[in-house]
């Protein structure tokens, strides 16, 4: 008798969550339904932390049975609107409705409606599960919102300025220039991807601590005796690769004895982490009491705009504010980290990938770089001199991140129902509802980009003015970047409206330099397989990156040692 009751409990437990979870699924179901939008009906919540960490291999798996398919494994799993780009819109309509147990989630693709959300940030939040993990080591920019929000948006946004910019340049140059010379060295590299985490980790370090150090490639040894950035490059690896342990656990709960080893080692990285930006603000600080003449680095910028805040507020109110506390300065640090880190990283090695597709393209840029920095070594050129006169290359930048945008920010209605006008009619949208503007749709609909939507094609960015009167017969006209609208636009690959990404020039300035560091004097090109020639190598290429893209905590080459390139001299 005891025995047939211990396996009661956990059946009637089963029994009574199933009936909870279809409960929520009709609540759902039926606030969904007086939207008058289109819906697909979901068993799992898209959002759950658990199903996240499991949900593309049961998609996979039920692939292979001969009834799986359909809206689960089309719509319930990670990244599943890189592979389904503007489909499911063209076919349902500009707004349809993910309905699940745990939460209604609204996919968009409409470029008034979402740049209407982007406007009206106060009605349209961000919902709290989303940047929970941004948390981690203090409030910032990316997860307060109202007057929080307003304080760390005036402190961040006059931090990255056009002294961070110039150091930006210059990392970005020393970096391309010893990873070509490491890539050039070798018959064919497999290690695009975690070389060019390497450069953009080194990027941020003098960027924002300024903390230079050397490129070395995948397979070279760091010298014992060299300074190095392992420890802090390997924390910040080990919390973007777990981040999800740490959201559901907690940081200070992931040094539990009994826990598994890889968690006391997460643990141990947000330690790491957490130190090397205590010695770099402590650092800062004493300097700036010092007087000594301050770097232009994005610590000593955020630093110095925190306590130039918290002086104008004492001069205006009689007693003195914080502009940021110092916990409030270590979150927009590991902010600027996680974004300008793994997204940047991601996309310059799928934008490698992409251009050694097009060796045209490659001459293109090439003709520009070298137009621009005649007479001038790489390494001497500026930031100010150069960068405005590359739009070729900021065009590479800008079609990268259309075709592949790292990640989309997502928005909430909160606790009202909030209306919103989504082609011509106007909906109202129920309480709760998660809203994400589908990117990879709105970025390649045809509707916006015509019929070559799907191809990586950065002339679409470029506009020329012809040469004016009296110009010689060899001159060509002029060329200048076709700059997104600031409302209504299709493109948002760094969001938009006031809550825009503080770092989108940063990231501009970045992937430019590194263009000029790799594409001035050399040319890449995918090694040929076994009974391939050159076109059937690219061909084999662009399918890898078209297929094995897709989103682990960003969107990134899933596989990317398969794409084995090979660099030459011009």
């Amino acid at each position: 008798m005891a025995y047939s009751l211990f396996l009661l409990v956990p059946l009637v437990s089963s029994l009574a969550t199933a009936l909870f979870l279809l409960y929520r699924l009709l609540v759902n179901y039926n606030a969904a339904r007086k939207t008058g939008l289109p819906i697909i009906v979901l068993p799992v919540d898209c959002g759950n932390p658990l199903w996240l960490i499991v949900d593309r291999k049961i998609a996979q798996w039920i692939r292979r049975i001969p009834v799986g398919s359909g809206t689960f494994t089309r719509f319930n799993w990670r990244g599943w609107e890189i592979w389904d780009r503007y489909k499911a819109h063209q076919q349902l309509g500009d707004g349809i409705l993910l309905v699940t147990p745990g939460k209604n989630y609204l996919q968009l693709c409409d470029a008034e409606a979402v740049s209407e959300i982007f406007q009206r940030r106060a009605d349209f939040l961000r919902p709290p599960e989303a940047t929970e993990m941004l948390n981690i080591f203090g409030p910032n920019v990316g997860t307060t919102d109202g007057t929080q929000w307003q304080r760390h948006r005036k402190i961040t946004a006059s931090s990255f300025n056009e002294q961070v910019n110039q150091r930006v340049w210059m990392e970005s140059i020393i970096q391309s220039t010893g990873l070509i010379h490491y890539w050039s060295s070798k018959s064919s590299i497999t290690s695009v991807a975690q070389d060019t985490r390497t450069v953009s980790l080194h990027v941020m370090s003098g960027a924002i601590f300024g903390k230079s150090y050397p490129f070395r490639g995948a397979d070279e040894d760091v010298p014992t005796t060299a300074e190095n950035s392992s420890g802090y490059g390997e924390a910040l690896k080990t919390i973007l690769d777990r981040c999800i342990p740490l959201v559901v656990l907690g940081r200070k709960n992931l040094s539990k004895p009994w826990l598994p080893k890889s968690f006391r080692e997460l643990y141990h990285a947000t330690l790491v982490f957490q130190d090397h930006m205590t010695k770099a603000y402590e650092g800062e600080k004493k300097a700036m009491m010092r007087n000594d003449k301050l770097e232009n680095n994005l610590m000593t910028s955020l630093v110095r705009a925190s306590l130039a805040d918290a002086d104008e507020k004492g001069k205006t109110t009689g007693f003195r504010q914080e502009g940021l506390t110092e916990e409030e300065v270590y979150g927009n640090v590991f902010v600027f980290n996680f974004a300008g880190h793994d997204a940047t990283a991601n996309s310059l090695a799928i934008g490698i990938c992409l251009l050694a597709t097009r060796p045209d393209l490659q001459d293109w840029i090439a003709e520009e770089i070298n137009n621009t920095l005649t007479g001038v070594e790489s390494a001497d050129s500026s930031y100010e001199a150069a960068f405005p006169r590359l739009p070729r290359c900021l065009a590479v930048v800008y079609e990268t991140v259309r075709l592949y945008t790292a990640v989309a920010i997502a928005k909430s209605t909160g606790s009202s129902p909030q209306s919103l006008k989504i082609g011509t009619n106007t909906v109202l949208i129920p309480k709760n509802t998660v809203i994400i503007p589908n990117y990879s749709a709105l970025h390649t609909h045809p509707r916006y980009w015509g019929d070559d939507s799907l191809e990586f094609e950065p002339k679409r960015w470029i506009t020329q003015t012809p040469t004016t009167k009296g110009s010689s017969a060899s001159s060509r006209p002029a060329e200048h970047f076709k700059e997104p609208a600031t409302r209504n636009s299709p493109f948002v690959g760094w969001s938009g409206g006031a809550r825009s990404c503080p770092g989108r020039k940063f990231a501009q300035v970045e992937f430019v330099g590194v263009l000029v560091g790799l594409f001035r004097d050399f040319k890449v090109l995918p090694v040929p397989f076994k009974g391939e020639d050159e076109g059937m190598a690219r061909a084999r290429l662009l399918h890898q990156i078209r297929t094995d893209t897709g989103m682990r905590l960003l969107l990134q080459m899933l596989h990317p040692e398969r794409a084995v390139l090979e660099w030459k001299k011009r």
